[in-house]
């Protein structure tokens, strides 16, 4: 969730630089989602997703593992993306971040299917309506949501803690843990917009595209756990 702070932000810039910046940010987030479509429905239709999903399911506290590797890919992509000159490493970063993102909700999406093979669509549904609807709150109301970070840094935090607390002793965190989780990709996604509009400098549109796109996948993870609660 971090930005060039350094650079000129594309909002100090012209009507046409800051719509074309914005039109690139957002094509690439629509290419990021296609890009981890694609390769969930791949795996599903092969045998070796359906055994990452089983044997990341059994592992137990192994998750621990994977959620560590995954923030520590997250943090890298990220970084690179905003910090990179070149463009080739900043679609890397984005590509590897969708990567990870489609192997970690692999065994989730597996595990909501055999409770209900209607939930991954129908939770995809319900993240991209919320999606849309805050987006138009960042965009009709254009005040700046930077003022998140600070809760956003600390609540994720906290949240961490939690999971590792659960992981590590069997302690489930149940729905309103993930109801909460909802709230907070929210808030997250409504700083991201915010960043888009007033803070990203005008290169930066795969920085802003995987910001967006990492909130957007949290939302979704959340949202298909809710709907696999509200099922059992």
């Amino acid at each position: 969730m971090s930005y060039e702070l350094n650079a000129r932000p594309v909002s100090q810039m012209g009507v046409e630089t800051r719509g074309d910046f914005i039109n690139r940010t957002y094509l690439h987030l629509f290419g990021a989602i296609t890009l981890f479509v694609a390769i969930e429905a791949a795996l599903f239709q092969s045998e070796a997703g359906e055994k990452i999903a089983r044997t990341l399911l059994g592992i137990g506290p192994g998750w621990l593992l994977v959620l560590g590797a995954f923030m520590v890919v997250g943090w890298l992509a990220s970084r690179v993306a905003h910090t990179a000159q070149s463009k080739a490493a900043q679609y890397a970063a984005l590509g590897g971040f969708v990567v990870a993102e489609a192997l970690i909700m692999l065994p989730l999406l597996y595990a909501a299917m055999q409770i209900s093979p209607d939930i991954p669509k129908q939770a995809a549904m319900a993240t991209l309506a919320a999606f849309a609807v805050l987006t138009a709150i960042a965009f009709v109301t254009r005040k700046d949501f930077s003022f998140l970070r600070g809760t956003l840094l600390w609540g994720g935090a906290i949240a961490l803690g939690l999971i590792v607390f659960g992981l590590l002793f069997g302690f489930n965190l149940g729905t309103w843990f993930t109801v909460a989780m909802i709230g907070f990709a929210g808030a997250a996604i409504l700083y991201d917009t915010s960043n888009v509009l007033h803070h990203f400098s005008e290169d930066r549109y795969v920085g802003a595209a995987l910001e967006l796109f990492s909130s957007l996948a949290l939302m979704f993870w959340y949202v298909v756990r809710l709907y696999m609660h509200s099922s059992d």
